[in-house]
């Protein structure tokens, strides 16, 4: 086995292991309402989040893929560093994934891989111009926005329709109904999960093969990725899966409880509006944050009560957890491009 083929390997791997942890950071917005409201146990609702992760790739294109894929021009970095620009990416979005997991903050690791792809980029390149293609990251940023926005408005129009349509039922029979519910609401949320989050491996992984130029795969114009790889498609969905079985109980204690509590009417409405958000972006391509977007619902959710309902201080701390992502990811990709571009330099 030559080294440039056991990098490749080693690089893959690190991908799933990114993907994995991906699924148990982010396990909490598909678990935590159906678990914090008692519809399910936490290993029945992992086991029901993860198997709607795996089959995600049946339902979904790769079209956020090949966004992940494309957000970097790998063509315009010389070759012998462009795996060494993919492995800082993916040190970078593992190591702040797993420092946000310590801290119990729900933050994305979309955003993360974006911001550790565009850091190492930049530290290779020498600079931005030419190298991201702006398109992706105009869209992706704005959605930084929206897609909480739009959860937070589906989830409290959600609520205001269940609470008129309902308002003459009783208490009892309209928690019996949605306890029911809520295992649909959240199976077509772990859906939505794993057919945009599953699918941001999938390009990191096609990105490395490529740039190793394995299986005859080449970049196209403006520096394109080929389509995705059956096996890939499959492997990023099976790892994201595990990750889910996995759990993130510190997460699942903030998402759950910590923004607001939910009843079984409240758990549907948010996971309906957050799954509803992710499978249009989903469809169009747009690489989003599913933590963004639940969290987005939950909140939306919880004003309809009253604005107090809301824990707007522990909801602060997470949108700053946000904004910091993508530039502390980029920051500590660079730092490992560094790294790895001295010692590669040393041992030639």
């Amino acid at each position: 086995m030559t080294a440039t083929l056991a990098f490749i390997i080693i690089l893959v791997f690190l991908a799933l292991v990114f993907d994995y942890i991906n699924g148990f950071h982010d396990a909490a917005n598909s678990i935590a309402t159906v678990v914090s409201t008692r519809v399910l146990s936490p290993g029945m609702a992992v086991v029901w989040a993860a198997f709607f992760n795996f089959i995600a790739f049946a339902v979904f294109g790769t079209r956020v893929a090949k966004s992940i894929g494309d957000g970097v021009r790998m063509d315009v970095i010389s070759p012998e560093l462009r795996l060494y620009v993919l492995l800082a990416a993916l040190l970078g979005a593992i190591i702040w994934n797993l420092i946000t997991w310590y801290l119990g903050l729900p933050t994305s690791s979309s955003h993360a891989l974006l911001g550790g792809y565009a850091g190492a980029g930049i530290a290779a390149h020498g600079g931005v111009t030419g190298l991201l293609k702006m398109e992706v990251w105009v869209r992706t940023l704005k959605f930084i926005v929206l897609s909480p926005m739009i959860g937070m408005l589906l989830g409290f129009t959600l609520m205001v329709l269940v609470y008129w349509i309902f308002r003459r039922s009783s208490a009892t029979k309209v928690d019996k109904l949605f306890r029911r519910g809520q295992l649909f609401s959240a199976a077509a949320f772990s859906l939505g999960h794993g057919g945009n989050d599953a699918q941001k491996t999938m390009g990191i992984i096609t990105a490395v093969l490529t740039a190793g130029g394995v299986w005859g795969l080449t970049y196209g114009p403006n520096g394109t990725l080929p389509p995705i790889p059956t096996s890939v498609v499959l492997a990023a969905h099976a790892a994201i899966a595990l990750g889910t079985l996995s759990g993130g109980w510190r997460i699942v204690h903030t998402m759950g409880s910590r923004i607001t509590k939910l009843k079984p009417v409240g758990g549907f409405c948010a996971e309906t509006a957050a799954a509803l958000t992710l499978a249009y972006v989903t469809v169009t391509g747009t690489p989003v944050s599913t933590t963004h977007t639940i969290t987005g619902s939950i909140v939306g959710v919880g004003a309809t009560r009253r604005l107090s309902a809301v824990k707007w201080g522990v909801a602060g701390r997470i949108v700053w957890a946000w904004i910091l992502t993508i530039p502390a990811a980029a920051f500590v990709a660079a730092v490992s491009f560094w790294i790895v571009s001295t010692i590669h330099h040393m041992v030639d």
